[in-house]
């Protein structure tokens, strides 16, 4: 499960922009226990990590087991989406409906 966790904190840091280094900084642990975090090498976390970590990455509840890339990318995306739609619909709605045209023309340029 451990490796799960891990593959996904490298994919949420990964696409804010956030280096390892800076990242178990903000973290208060050492660059070598993220990584080994983050790549399933060790076995045990703290509560008050898994506190912090869902703080900066909205890592739980995880939606599904699922390691998929796009998928995690797309449920972060979601949550984005949903949280600036609270605040500036417009905006939220102006995204979304570039998204779809874009998917639509991707799509018909495949024969989709």
């Amino acid at each position: 499960m451990l490796q799960n966790i891990g593959q996904r904190i490298r994919t949420l840091r990964t696409n804010k922009g956030i280096g390892l280094n800076a990242f178990a900084e903000r973290l208060n642990v050492s660059p070598g226990y993220l990584s080994n975090l983050e790549t399933g090498k060790t076995d045990t976390i703290q509560f008050s990590l898994l506190e912090k970590l869902q703080e900066e990455l909205h890592l739980l509840p995880l939606e599904s087991e699922s390691t998929d890339e796009l998928d995690l990318r797309l449920n972060h995306a979601k949550r984005h989406l949903v949280e600036l739609e609270q605040v500036n619909p417009e905006a939220a709605h102006y995204l979304l409906s570039h998204f779809e045209k874009g998917l639509e023309l991707f799509r018909n340029k495949k024969g989709l």
